[in-house]
């Protein structure tokens, strides 16, 4: 980490010389903002402190009508010539010169840039997002359902009404901050400001905590929010309740509850995309000589024609009877893959039956074949 002191004049901390181009500084600026922004170095307090006064720098610099006054002033100080308005603040400097910066930025916060934690917690600030996950079946997500989720969360204190104050008590500003929530420090180049340590940055004074929630406001509890999921919602799919999240603080906004859906595999259909997958057993002699078959759909079943000579694997394709669209308008389709049904413990009669059908194809089966060498089995159309 780079060095500087007291003496450094606004170009030292930046690291740029005194003619540098406000592209420069930009530049420069960017580069010192990263390694020594108080995100990047939450221990080091050094760090902190450097940041915040190359901040000041780079806002002054930045402006072309400040900087040509610093710079003039630098002038001026140089010289041994101070003006009158400086002069009685100057007087006890071994060095007019060597006070020069000091003196310059002494009443001037730094507010620009970095915003410190006091800031941040002043302000009303959003709640968390809750996560929660949903599990659910392929019917339910196909036909939509209103259900319940449990979500741990904090929800305002019902004793102090999210005050932190117990009943009949008044909260007042901090005597030592005077209800601003920070505390000015002195410094070589500007004034500084941290968190009131007495109030915690709050800027309030509770005399009398309230005794369910102990000054926090909020308490924990177990809250059953129901949730409508819309019908057709795909696996994965998250659903966002607004307000339904974490608190706000210091007047903000609640958060949004996340609610992740899980969809459990169904034992007879699979899904892709709208569409819904189903594979039906047909019995050998409808995939030969043709028929009906009946196949299930998801609240019921529906009746198919299957053509004479169906191969094994032919999907059908019944249109609209798939899961409906995100928008309800439109449903996808329901696709039947027929599978043949090898029949199994003929009887007698049925195994001669076969084998005339052998010799009236006009060919013998090789050995451990069921069907001709020829015949090809499988296949989709």
């Amino acid at each position: 980490m780079s060095s500087f002191n007291s003496e450094d004049s606004l170009y030292a901390i930046l690291g740029v010389s005194e003619v540098a181009s406000q592209s420069d500084l930009k530049k420069a600026y960017r580069k010192l903002a990263q390694e020594f922004h108080p995100d990047a170095n939450p221990m080091d307090p050094q760090a902190e402190e450097r940041f915040k006064q190359m901040s000041v720098a780079y806002d002054l610099l930045k402006d072309p009508a400040k900087r040509k006054k610093y710079d003039r002033d630098r002038m001026t100080a140089r010289s041994g010539w101070i003006p009158s308005s400086r002069a009685g603040r100057k007087a006890g400097k071994s060095s007019r010169s060597d006070g020069f910066h000091a003196d310059y930025f002494r009443d001037k916060p730094f507010s620009d840039g970095w915003r410190g934690s006091s800031s941040r917690r002043r302000g009303p600030k959003r709640g968390d997002d809750i996560s929660v996950v949903l599990h659910l079946t392929l019917e339910d997500a196909l036909r939509g359902v209103t259900s319940q989720v449990t979500v741990p969360a904090d929800v305002p204190c019902d004793r102090c009404e999210g005050s932190g104050a117990e009943r009949g008590t008044t909260i007042k500003p901090c005597s030592h901050c005077g209800g601003k929530g920070t505390i000015s420090d002195p410094h070589e180049y500007f004034a500084l400001s941290r968190p009131c340590m007495r109030c915690n940055g709050t800027g309030q004074h509770i005399e009398r905590p309230c005794r369910v929630c102990r000054t926090a406001g909020v308490v924990r509890k177990t809250r059953r929010i129901k949730v409508a999921i819309p019908l057709g919602v795909k696996d994965a799919t998250k659903v966002r309740v607004k307000g339904r999240g974490e608190p706000g603080s210091y007047g903000g906004a609640a958060g949004d509850l996340i609610v992740d859906v899980q969809i459990a595999p169904h034992e007879v259909f699979n899904r892709t995309g709208d569409n819904l997958q189903v594979v039906v057993q047909v019995p050998f002699e409808t995939m030969v000589l043709g028929g009906s078959i009946v196949a299930p759909i998801i609240d019921g079943v529906v009746t198919l024609r299957v053509p004479a000579g169906t191969p094994s694997g032919r999907v059908l394709k019944v249109r609209g009877y798939g899961a409906p669209s995100e928008n309800g308008k439109n449903r996808g389709d329901l696709l039947v893959t027929l599978d043949i049904e090898i029949p199994k413990n003929l009887s007698m009669e049925a195994v001669q039956a076969l084998r005339r059908y052998v010799d009236l194809r006009g060919a013998t089966p090789s050995a451990g074949s069921r069907f001709p060498a020829d015949e090809t089995v499988g296949g989709t159309s």
